[in-house]
């Protein structure tokens, strides 16, 4: 089985070096980062979806969506402070405003690490009007929150890692854009990355990973390549050859590219298209979306692909850890 992983892994590494040949290999995680194996080891994807009943639970007790403002992102933020602080984390909730309405994002951050080199991995928690949105984006959010309580508020790492829930990402990105611009300029030269989640268990999934590829903005700043690569290596070890693809340039990785943080996205694709080849190498119809109730009411769980959440859990998991231990590779602010 190791070594499975390792060649799909290098058979990544070489596919990404092909298509961005200016780009520096990342090296895999260190041997001694226990974290890694551990983190890795531990979250899944039916940790994940446990919360994601959680969440789809608050949505039918709320008019059956998460937006924000809304009760039903109310009781989801309530939710996800209280996991996290019974995991030890350190979390506060920002408030910013929505034409005139007061969203609170959740922030949580580890008590240990250095807080001049932080590790930010994030997922918005609302949802577009009259939909559940299990995968939209209640994956991500269920993922980052499984990958939250098995590592704790106190794992043993190098550099600081937070987390973050974002509210009003479908009304215009308000939550993370409202944070990035809110941050001193000190504050934002110790952010060393941004991973974002967003749909993670498309239901005809694409195993895409958004970094580092094309031009300007949509390949991400300097540095996002390594980022990019060392999650779809991560994918790799769960048994998939992943897709590293552009930014599509509209999720809450926007105002990290524009503040010139390294950037990566997880990404099983929404309203687009699975071609041929893709369905060749994944699995599913081509000619189908990737996911067919992409903003609709029909995402509900059983739209959820739990084989790909477990692999974007664990994919995460192990890229979060991997620059908890270790930023050396990326650039300098």
């Amino acid at each position: 089985m190791r070594l499975f992983i390792a060649a799909a892994a290098a058979a990544v590494t070489a596919m990404v070096a092909c298509s961005t040949p200016t780009a520096q290999a990342a090296p895999s995680p260190p041997a001694d980062n226990p974290l890694q194996h551990q983190l890795e080891d531990a979250a899944s994807g039916a940790g994940a979806l446990a919360h994601l009943r959680k969440l789809q639970q608050i949505t039918d007790q709320n008019g059956g969506d998460r937006v924000s403002p809304g009760p039903g992102y109310d009781a989801s933020v309530d939710y996800v402070v209280d996991v996290l602080r019974k995991a030890g984390w350190q979390v506060n909730t920002p408030e910013f405003d929505v034409d005139g309405d007061r969203v609170r994002n959740v922030i949580a951050h580890t008590r240990t690490g250095d807080p001049d080199d932080v590790v930010i991995a994030g997922a918005h928690l609302d949802t577009v009007e009259d939909s559940p949105g299990m995968n939209d984006n209640g994956s991500g959010s269920a993922a980052l929150l499984e990958i939250a309580v098995r590592m704790g508020g106190s794992p043993k790492v190098t550099n600081q890692v937070r987390l973050a829930w974002w509210g009003a990402e479908e009304s215009g990105l308000n939550g993370s854009t409202h944070y990035v611009e809110t941050l001193s300029g000190a504050d934002r030269r110790s952010v060393a990355l941004y991973l974002n989640l967003d749909m993670v268990a498309s239901p005809n999934v694409g195993y895409l990973v958004e970094g580092g590829v094309g031009r300007g903005d949509d390949a991400g700043p300097e540095g996002s390549a390594e980022v990019a690569r060392v999650l779809a290596e991560r994918l790799a070890a769960t048994g998939v050859a992943p897709e590293i693809t552009e930014f599509a340039g509209d999720s809450d990785y926007v105002p990290f590219i524009e503040a010139g943080i390294p950037t990566g996205g997880a990404f099983t694709g929404d309203h687009e298209e699975k071609t041929r080849e893709q369905a060749r190498r994944w699995g599913g119809q081509a000619g189908e979306d990737f996911d067919p109730c992409y903003d609709e009411p029909c995402d509900q769980l059983d739209n959820v692909n739990v084989k790909a959440l477990d692999r974007y859990t664990h994919a995460v998991a192990g890229t979060i850890a991997h620059f908890a231990i270790s930023v050396s590779d990326l650039p300098r602010r």
